[in-house]
């Protein structure tokens, strides 16, 4: 209870000790000579009685008060949320220093697995930052994510410096079929390094993750049997149509044009550089579109989407549909529409109007 609501019962309770001690003196036990007003009686017991109803309506609704904020989420506040976010922090980038300084052998034989937990703990830290967005300030979000683009940077730089990669080399194990003069590829490439083929002025590295990568004019699909599985890339295809279900952790698309993109449901992010008319469906906790142009996007997502250096891009509802698609948004917490496709967030837009650079795509415009 608050210390005035504590004054307001305290102010109550001695008005009614006051009239019950008035009512008293003006009614002594013993027998008086004067007769008795009883007028004035009615008059103060019905006072006390109301005052003794207010009194107990202000408890109970201090009471109701009291519970209600114990029922409160964890997250509520932009306070709470930073202490535990840095704390994370600090403790990932604790880990990714003892692994750069390991010098015993038994520290070296599990970096490898040491790598992977740093790497899904920073997923699970940008999943905070995603499912608490709601009531952070803009400024929180942005400082946020800065801070998981840094770690991600750093383990990676980890990783190439304690773990080196093999020199760059496809192993292409599609299939290749007939469909409509295209061709259909229905598992990714494997990749033993980075993308070869990333722009000098790229502010997002793609991950060494299964993928589709260098493709023109063909169908790809992918098929994710449980959301545990990782990390996805899609980069630097044309005129390609990619059909990829399930549920994963994040999704990493570079250089994209004339493809449409329709995807399932991410659990984590999904990052977006470079893509020029294009089309996609997707859904996520968090969305980052960069340096876009003429492109639909067609989402659910749990937070704001965020935008830079695009122009031209147009939004509306995510409306995929296969068998089981139901399932796959509920396992990943994206089964209710909240409406923030619409919301989009433009970083280089700073003006209190709508920016130029992104629109609604109307019901009869939709593609």
């Amino acid at each position: 209870m608050s210390e005035r609501g504590e004054q307001e019962v305290e102010k109550i309770s001695a008005q009614i000790d006051n009239s019950m001690e008035e009512h008293q003196s003006n009614n002594p036990t013993e027998t008086s000579d004067k007769p008795q007003d009883t007028i004035a009686q009615k008059k103060h017991a019905a006072m006390i009685e109301r005052l003794s109803s207010l009194h107990q309506s202000r408890l109970q609704q201090a009471i109701s008060r009291k519970s209600d904020s114990s029922d409160l989420p964890a997250f509520e506040s932009t306070k709470s949320f930073t202490d535990r976010f840095y704390e994370s922090k600090t403790s990932i980038e604790t880990e990714i220093n003892r692994c750069r300084l390991a010098t015993d052998s038994e520290s070296k034989a599990n970096l490898k697995s040491d790598l992977d937990k740093l790497s899904i703990s920073i997923s699970e830290l940008e999943k905070l930052v995603a499912e608490n967005s709601y009531f952070l300030p803009s400024y929180e979000v942005r400082a946020s994510l800065k801070t998981i683009s840094d770690l991600k940077e750093t383990l990676e730089s980890v990783n190439n410096e304690l773990l080196p990669k093999k020199k760059f080399s496809f192993r292409n194990k599609s299939t290749a079929l007939k469909k409509d003069q295209a061709d259909v590829v229905t598992t990714e490439d494997e990749n033993s390094g980075f993308d070869s083929v990333l722009a000098e002025k790229c502010s997002i590295k793609v991950r060494d993750s299964p993928g589709f990568r260098n493709k023109e004019g063909v169908v790809l699909i992918k098929s994710f049997g449980s959301s545990k599985e990782g990390y996805f890339t899609l980069s630097n295809l044309n005129s390609c149509e990619v059909r990829v279900t399930g549920c994963f952790r994040a999704l990493y698309i570079h250089r994209m044009r004339n493809s449409r993109v329709y995807i399932g449901p991410v659990m984590g992010s999904i990052l977006i550089e470079q893509v020029e008319g294009c089309l996609f469906m997707m859904a996520s906790h968090q969305m980052r579109i960069h340096h876009a142009k003429k492109t639909y996007f067609y989402l659910r997502v749990r937070s704001r989407p965020i935008i830079e250096d695009c122009n031209s891009v147009r939004f509306a509802p995510y409306l995929l549909c296969y068998e089981g698609i139901d399932k796959d948004l509920k396992d990943s917490s994206l089964d209710e529409e909240n409406g923030n496709w619409a919301n989009v967030d433009d970083f280089k837009w700073l003006r209190a109007v709508q920016s130029p650079n992104w629109s609604i795509l109307m019901t009869g415009e939709k593609k």
